[in-house]
């Protein structure tokens, strides 16, 4: 498998980290289960990241020298794909270890995946998760995706042995409105672990979180433009303005970003902080709680513990929390 921006080690919520990586971390557990031994390819973004981790019992993760050993904003990261590609190919050879299939997720890692092909004749099968049309279409005025990424998912569509949709309607838009030859495209939902998200006593639930006994909301998701964010604070401020004397004040819980705790006190990523300074413009304080991303062990306690989860995405190609949530028995509003 190949996911160049993002590796699947990295916790959902921090920085490019979501659902897609989830998908690839499970996604590859099972097949291992199954027999089917995986290796996962992404870049190597810090220099204390080891180059290859075993990440469940037949699953290898190789994190590859490819540009500044640092978090780099994805849409920057095209110009080097050649150096990834010239990195996995030598490392491939090295181990001389074959393969029967290239997996590739996102639109970068479909085109180093169209690259490897050059060096074997195995077949392509990518996923995009999200598509840059869709993105545009729905995002706010600002957030557009740029030529390139549209120009080469189209691209894809036709060098692609097969492709995999996540739901009917993605299914839809590659045909109609990127030309796609519907013989290549299978529609897979994404699934749910019903092991480790299932209900729970929400009290219980709270106090193992240390969070207050009233009405609780809760929203996951990365920080950004894409997930509606802002109509979520607007929505919020507006459902505060209609509480009456004596109503109970709802408690926002805000699972995203980066936020890091040391001596002089937490610590939030930029993106992160710009949401909290729009919080505190709308005069919700008091009514969110900002955490940051949480490991996905303890999120089934804090699906359990909210009252209500909200998801007002622009887009999604699944809604993983969506179903997360469901799975612990709690409603959602999306």
């Amino acid at each position: 498998m190949i996911t160049v921006h993002t590796s699947p080690l990295a916790q959902p919520g921090s920085g490019e980290a979501g659902g897609m990586n989830v998908y690839i971390r499970e996604l590859s557990r099972n097949l291992a289960a199954r027999g089917v031994e995986v290796d996962v390819f992404t870049r190597r973004a810090d220099p204390e990241q080891p180059p290859v981790i075993e990440a469940d019992p037949g699953v290898r993760v190789f994190a590859l020298e490819a540009g500044p050993l640092v978090p780099h904003p994805k849409d920057q990261l095209f110009c080097h794909l050649p150096e990834f590609v010239t990195e996995l190919a030598f490392q491939i050879n090295r181990d001389g270890r074959p393969y029967e299939l290239i997996h590739a997720h996102y639109w970068l890692s479909g085109w180093a995946g169209h690259l490897l092909k050059r060096y074997w004749d195995i077949p392509l099968v990518q996923m995009f998760h999200t598509l840059g049309d869709l993105k545009n279409l729905l995002s706010p005025k600002g957030s557009i995706e740029p030529v390139l990424r549209l120009q080469v998912e189209r691209g894809l569509l036709r060098l692609a042995d097969a492709v995999i949709a996540a739901n009917p309607d993605e299914r839809e838009v590659m045909i109609w409105d990127l030309q796609a030859d519907p013989a290549k495209i299978c529609t897979v939902p994404p699934g749910v672990d019903l092991d480790h998200f299932r209900p729970a006593d929400r009290l219980a639930a709270r106090n193992q979180l240390g969070l207050p006994n009233r009405p609780l909301v809760l929203f996951v998701g990365r920080v950004d433009p894409v997930k509606g964010i802002d109509t979520l604070f607007e929505g919020w401020r507006r459902m505060l303005d209609l509480l009456a004397p004596g109503d109970a004040t709802p408690l926002l819980v805000f699972l995203g970003g980066r936020r890091t705790e040391s001596a002089h006190g937490s610590q939030f990523e930029p993106a992160l902080e710009r949401v909290m300074g729009e919080a505190k413009r709308l005069g919700l304080e008091g009514s969110v709680l900002f955490l940051g991303s949480q490991p996905r062990a303890i999120l089934p306690l804090f699906y359990n513990a909210a009252d209500l989860c909200v998801m007002p995405s622009r887009y999604e190609s699944f809604g993983l929390v969506a179903v997360e949530a469901m799975a612990c028995g709690t409603p959602v509003v999306a």
